[in-house]
Order: structure tokens, then C-alpha cells, then sequence
């Protein structure tokens, strides 16, 4: 088994980690077991690959390199969870071993307790009972924050729950009478404008007493947006000055909130010292980890509310775990308990789907809601009508709106060679940028840059992040739009790429170098704020970031642009998947272009992000939920 583990290594099937720790795992067994080995070199693998865990059932009796010399198949999966079941390093469920088995599922310790730990504490918040409220005071708020959002003319005759049903002020009931609630939707769905509303109401229903509230995001440059969406709301709001003034006006990411340290053992606040909130918002929550999410919910007191936005259609986070669509189970349709759709028509006036005859509805069908009305699109956009069809997994109709677009709001082209794709980028960045450095106003030049972006789905290749930021930067070069005589010559933007809480620089915030004219015009990279104003930094002072003309679309999340430029690889690759295609599409306000062979684009959208957990069984029981939608 040693010599089938190098060989597995020498094929780039396994990395030099996961070889060292499949070692690690034998030394400490003591004995020739090889299958023991195996096991604990996949499971670092596939936590690697963003899985929270490795499924024997996946790779038992198989073999992991068909063709290569002295290739060995898997074990059979009984015999094979009998010698892990056996092994004194592999622990049930609550024993402190390095590898714990479940069913078939086995983990890294660490990552079944952040599993186990998030399970248990948000089936409790599921299940939590409210105090009693004042239903009049509360039926009042929500026809005044939530009026009818439709005129018989929008429905146009339609029917059924997602034409007539006005989801967000059911959201704004479920927020209100649920210690955990979820609130899921596509851009343009309005969840951030709904969440300001769903905050003056608690503030209202608080009976003048003070609400400690917090709104959190992954990254700064999300946590920057929802604080932004926050305070523009606040001057349409239907409610008092004082309820529009006890609104947050600052958000920060979640490392923030906690209070992270870098290379401390745990961050300022923890299960065993609690934030001091009432009220904890989510926003980006697609974005968000296990690990991460685990720690959060473990810190917020079971008092405080906690909501979590996002689109549980878009890519799931780089890390391991695929969390916020585990919670709001992507594949199932949306059903409601008949206890709870009957108080929520009694207060909101609302219908709601309710769980069918014989079936029973778990606590988790209760606490989420997706907003279905985009406010953004209109009903022949092209955009969200390849949306659509990319979330059903329908590559062909997808296709077929991008070609045939009569809105004009998106469009497919062929992918131009390598050769030619230098030509092809040339005129669009020449007329996007003409004007790009004609003035040193960091607001003007901020505008002008986010016109368009360009997103590439792989860092290496011909169409790959690197080598297009590389072309950009030398057609803008040569137009004269920019100078590249230094490396940090002024119009040049910068993406940071790891968190820097001494510089309060967070990953995923852009920047772009400027002169200065208090510094005697010497180059500074200027930072948007929150409030609107800029940051200057000393290059010197900046630690890892890249130049970010393009970005790869995982990096793209949490922005919204007015222009999208998508380059698709021109061959197949696992990154490939129809929440890829969907996050491209979505970033853009205005248009969006895909640049692909159509070989490849349909099989991404047939491919979906599948992330082994056992977080969606534990809060969606078998006869709760439904896999229906492929």
C-alpha cells in the first residue's frame, strides 16, 4: 500500500499533505493495514476538494487510476467499514479519535465537530419557541413595511404561489417569529431592501426598548455592500425617524465580528463568551464555509435572532462545504407545515405550499424563504432567463437565449483562438477604457473601471485570469490608456487576496493606484469606503494581492458590475458547473457576454457542485424534503 500511495502522489492524485498524513495516520495504528491508510489519504483529499467529508460509498470497489501499473481497487465498502469501525484512530460520533465514521461518511474530527456542532445548535434554534407578541401591533407593521407588491395588471392572470404570494413579508413574518430564519433569492430579488424592513419591524415590535444589532458578511467588500443597501433604504422606509435612526449603519466581516487574531487558538468571541447581540444578519452566506459558519452560530447567544442571506443558487464557498445550500436544500420544493402556513395567512394574509398529506414538514421548511420576484429584470430578460434555465439544468434553452436575445441585455459568442483573443479584447477595452484616466478623481476613476469587468473561470491557460490580466494590461499599455512603466503605475488596480486586519485590508477588496496630492502626487492605492470616501495606502504597506482587470468568477462573488465579459476555458475542467455559469451571468446589472464553445458550456451546466456532508440529512430528515429538481 505504501508503494500504491506514492504512486497515487507521483500521479497528482494526492498531495503531498494528504500522502504525509496517510503516514501519520499508519505510524499511529502500528500495524499493516493498508485500507486504514487509504481511507485517511482520501479523506484529506476530498476535504482538499471542498468536501466536508469522504463517502466510502463513492470510491469502494473501485479503482482510482484505471491503467497505471500495480493499480489497487478500493476495498468493497462492508469490509471496509468494518476495519475502519475496528481501528483504535477511527471514533463513533462524540469519541476523540482523529477519524470518525457515520454510516458511510467518514471525517477529520474537526470537521465532524464544526459539522455536528452547527447541526445541533440550528435544529434548536428550529424548533426554539418565541415569547408571545402583540398580533395586532404586529399585523399592523407588516401591511404598512410590506404593501401588496402586485396590480392585477403585473399578474396578468396568472396563478399560484409564486405570482401571489409577497414573499417578503412573509420573510418578515418567519424573521420575526423564528429564532433562525433563512432568506434566499437571486439579485435583484430585493433580499437586502427586505432585511432593512424586516429590521424596523423588530425595532418596532421591541416596545421602545434599544435592539443591539449586527449585520456581518464573509468579506469586506460584501460586508461594504449590505451596509450600503442598509442605509440607502433607510430615507424610503415607512416608519418613524426614530425607528430609521436605531437602524445599524456599519457592517464588517465576520472574522471582524468575532474578533480574529491571527494564529491565536480561537477568536475574542466563542461559545464560552458570547456577542453581545440581539440580532445577528448574514449576508453572502453562499460564500461562507463550515468552519467558519460553525464558529459564528456557536458565539451568538440563543436570545439573539439570526438570519442568513443568500442565493443558494451560486457557487459555494472556496472552502470546505457547500453550507448554505445544505441549509436551504437546493433540490427540494418549497413546502410549509400546516400550523405554520395557517398563522402566517391569519397574520400576513399570505397563502403559502404546505406540506403534502402523510408527509411531514421538519422544522427547517419553516425557517426558509425565497423571495421569487426579481425587481432588477424584466420578464423578457435575457439574463434572467438563462439564469433560469442554467438553474434547471437546461444547457440547450440557455443556449438558445443567449443567441436569440431580442433584449439585448445578453449574448453568446464563439471563444476566438488564442491567437486571435488579444484582437477580440482590443476594441471592447479600448472603448470601455478611452476615458479611464482622465481624471485622478478616485471617484470618477472607480466608476469608469467598474463598467465593465472580465471574469475568467480558470488562474492558468490562455484564457485563464493570469495571462488575460496580462493581455489587458499590455492592449491598454499600448493605446496609451495606461502607462506600465513601474509596477505601480497609476490606473492600475489591485485585488487583495489575503486578510490583513493590521491594514484592515480584507480579501476580495479592490483598490487602484492613484497619485496622490498630498503626498506630492507619489503613487498610493486608493480604497472605496463603506461611507463612500477612500482609503490611501502605501503600496509598500500592501501584503498579498494581484492585478484584478479580470478575475476568476469564484472571485467575482458578492459584486454586481454593469457590464460582464465571461471567458470560458476551451476544454472541459471540474471548476466547470452550472453554479459557475450562474454566478457569471448574475454579477452583471446591465449585459453580460459568455465567450465559449458550446461543447463546453453545456456540459458545465449539466455538471452540479455535489459536496459530500452530512449537514442536509441532519436538518432535512428523509421524509421532510424531496430531490426532485434534476
Amino acid at each position: 500500500m505504501r508503494e500504491y500511495l506514492d504512486q497515487l502522489y507521483r500521479n497528482q492524485y494526492l498531495s503531498a499533505l494528504d500522502l504525509h498524513f496517510a503516514r501519520f495516520i499508519q505510524g499511529l495504528v502500528g500495524d499493516d493495514t493498508p485500507e486504514i491508510a487509504l481511507a485517511a489519504a482520501l479523506v484529506s483529499r476530498w476535504r482538499s476538494d471542498g468536501h466536508i467529508c469522504l463517502d466510502l460509498a463513492i470510491p469502494a470497489g473501485k479503482i482510482l487510476l484505471p491503467g497505471a501499473d500495480g493499480s489497487v481497487r478500493c476495498p468493497e465498502l462492508a469490509s471496509w467499514r468494518q476495519t475502519l469501525s475496528e481501528s483504535p484512530v477511527v471514533g463513533q460520533p462524540g469519541e476523540w479519535k482523529p477519524l470518525i465514521l457515520t454510516g458511510t461518511r467518514l471525517y477529520l474530527y474537526r470537521y465532524w465537530e464544526y459539522e455536528n456542532k452547527l447541526a445541533t445548535i440550528l435544529k434548536q434554534r428550529m424548533e426554539a419557541k418565541l415569547p408571545a407578541f402583540d398580533e395586532n401591533l404586529l399585523r399592523e407593521s407588516l401591511d404598512r413595511l410590506f404593501p401588496p407588491p402586485f396590480s392585477d395588471n403585473e399578474t396578468n392572470g396568472r396563478q399560484g404561489f409564486d405570482i401571489l404570494t409577497n414573499w417578503q413579508k412573509v420573510a418578515a413574518f418567519t424573521a420575526f417569529v423564528k429564532s433562525f430564519s433563512v432568506i434566499s433569492g437571486g439579485p435583484g430579488t430585493g433580499k437586502t431592501f427586505t432585511v432593512a424592513k424586516i429590521l424596523a419591524l423588530l425595532i418596532e415590535q421591541n416596545g421602545g426598548k434599544p435592539l443591539r444589532i449586527a449585520l456581518t458578511a464573509p468579506t469586506g467588500k460584501a460586508a461594504a455592500r449590505v451596509q450600503e443597501a442598509i442605509q440607502e433604504a433607510k430615507s424610503v422606509l415607512p416608519c418613524t425617524e426614530a425607528v430609521k435612526s436605531a437602524l445599524p449603519v456599519a457592517a464588517s466581516t465576520i472574522h471582524r465580528f468575532l474578533g480574529s487574531v491571527p494564529h491565536a487558538p480561537h477568536p475574542r468571541y466563542h461559545e464560552d463568551n458570547l456577542l453581545p447581540v440581539d440580532v445577528v444578519v448574514v449576508d453572502e452566506c453562499s460564500m461562507i464555509d463550515l468552519a467558519l459558519l460553525s464558529r459564528l452560530v456557536q458565539a451568538i447567544p440563543d436570545s439573539a435572532r439570526l438570519i442568513l442571506l443568500g442565493d443558494k443558487d451560486q457557487l459555494a464557498s472556496v472552502e470546505a462545504g457547500a453550507v448554505f445550500g445544505d441549509i436551504c436544500h437546493t433540490r427540494r420544493h418549497p413546502f410549509y407545515s400546516p400550523a405554520f402556513a395557517e398563522t402566517c395567512r391569519c397574520m400576513t394574509g399570505e397563502s403559502i405550499p404546505v406540506r403534502l398529506p402523510g408527509r411531514v414538514a421538519p422544522p427547517a421548511a419553516d425557517c426558509h424563504v425565497e423571495l421569487l420576484r426579481n425587481y432588477r429584470f424584466h420578464a423578457e430578460s435575457a439574463i434572467a432567463g438563462a439564469s433560469r434555465a442554467v438553474n434547471k439544468g437546461d444547457g440547450l434553452e440557455a443556449l438558445s437565449i443567449l443567441k436569440t436575445a431580442s433584449a439585448g441585455d445578453a449574448r453568446w459568442q464563439s471563444l476566438p483562438s488564442p491567437e486571435a483573443l488579444h484582437k477580440s479584447l482590443e476594441s471592447i477595452l479600448t472603448e470601455t477604457f478611452a476615458g479611464y484616466l482622465a481624471t485622478t478623481d478616485p471617484r470618477d476613476v472607480f466608476g469608469r473601471f467598474n463598467l465593465l469587468r472580465i471574469l475568467c473561470v480558470l488562474r492558468d491557460g490562455p484564457y485563464g485570469v493570469g495571462h488575460v490580466n496580462d493581455l489587458i494590461e499590455e492592449i491598454l499599455h499600448r493605446q496609451k490608456i495606461v502607462h506600465r512603466d513601474t509596477p505601480w503605475y497609476f490606473g492600475r488596480p489591485v485585488m487583495i487576496t489575503r486578510n490583513d486586519y493590521t491594514a484592515r485590508l480584507y480579501n476580495g477588496d479592490i483598490g487602484i493606484v492613484l497619485p496622490d496630492p498630498e503626498g506630492q502626487n507619489e503613487p498610493r492605492v486608493f480604497f472605496p469606503t463603506p461611507e463612500g470616501t477612500f482609503r490611501k495606502i502605501l503600496p509598500s504597506r500592501l501584503g498579498s494581492y494581484e492585478t484584478v482587470f479580470a478575475m476568476t468568477v469564484h472571485k467575482s462573488q458578492g459584486s454586481e458590475f454593469d457590464r460582464i465579459l465571461c471567458l470560458l476555458p476551451d476544454r472541459d475542467a471540474p471548476l466547470l458547473t452550472r453554479e459557475l455559469i450562474y454566478t457569471a451571468l448574475t454579477r452583471a446589472r446591465k449585459d453580460v457576454a459568455i465567450w465559449g464553445r458550446e461543447d463546453v458550456f453545456l456540459k458545465a451546466v449539466s455538471r452540479r457542485i455535489e459536496r459530500s456532508s452530512g449537514l442536509r440529512d441532519a436538518l432535512w430528515p428523509t421524509n421532510g424534503g424531496e430531490e426532485n429538481t434534476d
